[in-house]
């Protein structure tokens, strides 16, 4: 009877197919948590980037102008696609003690919700991601979030730290760091850095101390430990950089920000041509024909678009994988040493998707970021780190970092007498400086710089630190976002929103997030 029951049992058993599995296999989870990541991030991404002047993405928001469906992308993308994998490799993955996934699921988990309340402030965190089972999570204080954050990071050391040997996954199933134990554990003293630096301004008693002990911590000190997400070259399917993938087809969707290129163009920089490429040698501003080429359009501006898509500047090789361009340039001061027209034998050329490789990245979280972010606080806090030093590493880390990605992409390497030439000149000036906040001005304005790619971080630290400078927009819609817009689908759905919705919205662009003061 015994052996019967168990063989009927197992025959009756119909609604379990071994060939379709009800849950989802841990090593196809993760890499699908980092893609969905980065993937939403496109909107929010180049949004943010706009509004700090890194590029033009959408004229409305260069005029400070946001509507409901300004971030609804990204928005609903974490929590519908995003945030559910996460949690669900959580779940499956301490229900399975498989702590290596279940600490980088609760890093993704930090990081991505840290950005959220950076961006948004108030957003649903406890109650979010339950499909069915709540369909109106409630809308949590950034601060309280950020105390969760703290906790949850520990948690997912404490989770890497029960796995033996150096991988916490094979290295198949992660795509940002193969599965090594060591750089994760970097990303997690890294993100923690990143977050008390945040709140410097609000609890700097808590800030000074958490970043003083995070000094001789196991922090991302190299380039090779960067958090960075790397795309694809293939175009079918197409897993490139979405910059490369917007721009380098016949019709286009962003400008380059003009004033960030003549920051650059000004300052005797030579990022500059990893940064952006000239469709044409001679276009300039207003669709002029007798500049050097970076055409642009002037944040703010509320001008009809002309038909200028073979003539405007576009992105170059770092980070969307674009073209390095290596044409001679217009209009150089004798004075120029760095941007200058040694060695530049090149053409320039109208782009199209067979140009560069696309396989750019998302750099999230840098060496060069961690050495900035040491820099700000040791000027600002007193931690008792060389703030000098972490300057000088910082600008060197993001040199080498694009020289590198240039060399192993198709372009040009930066020369190493450029590299060390440009930091002497930049730490001449350090020395130079009347004060600590002349020096701040310095540190923040070449992390401006150095993390173009992220508008999202820019847009963190210009809305601490009021760095750097910005141009005056020419025909402002708004006043400065303080946070962004949320998705209009969320506030007519949510319940404990719907109500008053409107004015939930309304105050966004007027309310700072909590650290900021």
């Amino acid at each position: 009877m015994l052996l019967l029951t168990a063989s009927c049992k197992k025959f009756i058993d119909i609604n379990d197919d071994p060939n379709n599995l009800t849950t989802a296999q841990l090593s196809l989870l993760l890499p699908s948590t980092e893609i969905s990541m980065v993937g939403n991030m496109y909107q929010l991404n180049s949004g943010a980037a706009t509004i700090v002047q890194h590029t033009i993405f959408s004229s409305g928001l260069s005029r400070y102008q946001q509507t409901g469906t300004s971030f609804d992308d990204s928005w609903d993308g974490f929590y519908t696609q995003t945030f559910i994998d996460i949690e669900s490799l959580i779940k499956q993955g301490t229900s399975q003690q498989q702590w290596g996934y279940v600490a980088i699921a609760k890093l993704e988990k930090a990081y991505l919700y840290s950005l959220m309340v950076d961006m948004w402030g108030s957003v649903p965190y406890n109650s979010a991601s339950m499909g069915a089972e709540n369909r109106s999570p409630v809308f949590e204080e950034g601060a309280a979030i950020y105390d969760r954050l703290f906790v949850l990071i520990d948690e997912a050391i404490a989770d890497a730290g029960k796995v033996a040997g150096t991988g916490l996954t094979p290295a198949s199933a992660d795509v940002i760091y193969g599965g090594s134990k060591d750089l994760w554990i970097k990303m997690a003293n890294a993100l923690k850095l990143k977050l008390f630096n945040q709140v410097r301004l609000v609890d700097p008693a808590k800030s000074a101390a958490g970043i003083k002990a995070l000094l001789t911590a196991n922090l991302i000190n190299a380039n090779s430990a960067d958090f960075t997400f790397r795309f694809g070259s293939s175009q079918n399917p197409n897993n490139r950089h979405p910059w490369h993938r917007s721009e380098y087809q016949a019709g286009k969707t962003f400008y380059v920000s003009q004033s960030f290129s003549d920051m650059l163009f000004a300052n005797d920089d030579p990022r500059l041509r990893y940064f952006i490429y000239r469709q044409h040698a001679t276009a300039g501003l207003n669709n002029a024909v007798n500049s050097n080429g970076y055409y642009g359009r002037n944040p703010g501006d509320g001008t009809s678009v002309p038909a200028d898509q073979t003539r405007r500047s576009t992105f170059g090789i770092y980070p969307a994988g674009g073209l390095y361009d290596n044409a001679p340039i217009n209009n150089l001061s004798p004075a120029n040493i760095f941007l200058n027209n040694t060695g530049a034998t090149g053409g320039l050329k109208v782009v199209t998707v067979t140009d560069g490789t696309g396989a750019g990245i998302m750099p999230l979280i840098t060496n060069a970021m961690v050495q900035f972010m040491r820099a700000e606080a040791a000027l600002t806090l007193n931690t008792g780190d060389n703030a000098r030093q972490r300057f000088i590493d910082a600008i060197t880390a993001n040199l080498n970092s694009i020289s590198a990605y240039a060399t192993a992409n198709g372009g040009i390497p930066m020369p190493a007498t450029t590299i060390s030439g440009f930091v002497a000149k930049l730490t001449q000036q350090y020395d130079g400086a009347a004060d600590d906040a002349k020096r701040l001005e310095l540190v923040m304005t070449q992390k401006y710089i150095a993390t173009y790619g992220n508008g999202m971080e820019a847009y963190n630290d210009f809305r601490r630190t009021g760095l750097p400078q910005m141009r005056e927009l020419l025909s402002p819609l708004n006043s400065f976002p303080m946070r962004l817009y949320y998705s209009q689908s969320e506030l007519s759905t949510n319940s404990t929103v719907i109500a008053n919705a409107s004015q939930v919205q309304t105050v966004q662009q007027t309310t700072p997030v909590f650290w900021d003061k």
